[in-house]
């Protein structure tokens, strides 16, 4: 029989290697995938931009006054046959709104324990709409560039505001499996919501606009948050099709949609264009105008989907 002796020096060097070692990630939590903050900044940025650019183009420029103004007028052909369900519709609306977004926070805070989610969730919405009043107010009034039109400021819409910030809410409170389906029918919300307000003679298409990008700025820094405080392992995913909630089919519907609107707003002012195929206008600003609302909702619920389903996308 014989005995090795043990080197003193080698278990020396194995505790010390041991020492090195990080500790294990705690079980249940998640990392967000490489680059997160930055395109979530880029986002945001992207948002304020869109909304100044708005601003100046179509309060600001004459050409943009007209288009925005032209849709408005023309409104009046469509609000008859429809004015009485938009009514309705928009008198309902912060009801809907506001109980769509309390029942959706309350349950999911409740059942995963998610209250600071639920608390920055909800302060965001309500900055959301308290930065669309203050800009009311703050912004200049549309100057005079001979555009027969209201001077009164009216942009950004303050239903759509309240609609697409509701909507945004309960997105942010979804888990990954079900965020899909919750933005397309969220932005198919407000988007309803905000072509109601033009047939209703309420607001210029670039006012439901701004309103989009106003959301935009303040939901997507409190998505990134949410996601940085609250990564727990349910709030990760494996990727479209894993659940019905998460099929392909709502991140390529609203696609589509955005896509034919955008081919209907280019047939409807190409054919009041000077030149070729110019026609008088009775219907076309109009089109034009609900076809850019349509644009603008479903290329922000594309967005967003998407910069959420690559922040918490299951990485081995």
């Amino acid at each position: 029989m014989t005995f090795q002796l043990r080197d003193p020096r080698r278990k020396k060097q194995g505790r010390q290697q041991q020492g090195r070692q990080k500790p294990p990630r705690p079980a249940g939590r998640m990392r967000l995938a490489a680059g997160t903050g930055f395109l979530f900044a880029v986002a945001t940025l992207a948002c304020a931009t869109g909304l100044a650019a708005t601003y100046y183009y179509f309060v600001r420029t004459t050409t943009g006054q007209f288009i925005d103004e032209s849709a408005l007028v023309e409104a009046v052909d469509i609000h008859g046959p429809a004015g009485k369900v938009t009514t309705r519709f928009l008198d309902l609306l912060p009801t809907i709104s506001l109980v769509m977004a309390a029942v959706v926070v309350l349950l999911v805070t409740v059942i995963h324990r998610r209250w600071r989610a639920a608390g920055i969730a909800v302060a965001a919405c309500v900055a959301a709409n308290i930065a669309t009043q203050v800009l009311k107010d703050l912004l200049p009034v549309r100057p005079d560039r001979g555009v027969e039109t209201l001077e009164l400021n009216s942009l950004p819409s303050g239903h759509t505001t309240l609609a697409a910030s509701a909507a945004a809410a309960v997105f942010l409170m979804s888990s990954p499996r079900w965020r899909p389906l919750a933005g397309f029918v969220g932005g198919t919300f407000a988007i309803a919501s905000g072509m109601s307000t033009l047939v209703n003679q309420w607001h210029r298409p670039a006012d439901v606009v701004a309103a989009f990008l106003v959301v935009g700025c303040f939901m997507i820094p409190a998505g990134w948050l949410i996601l940085r405080n609250d990564g727990h392992e349910w709030n990760v995913w494996d990727g479209f099709g894993g659940h019905w909630g998460s099929a392909r089919l709502w991140i390529g519907l609203p696609m589509v949609l955005g896509l034919a609107s955008a081919a209907v707003s280019v047939y409807s002012l190409v054919m009041i264009a000077p030149g070729i195929g110019h026609e008088a206008s009775t219907t076309n600003y109009f089109s034009a105008g609900i076809s850019l609302i349509v644009i603008a909702g479903y290329l922000a619920t594309v967005a967003t989907t998407s910069l959420f389903a690559y922040a918490v996308r299951r990485r081995n």
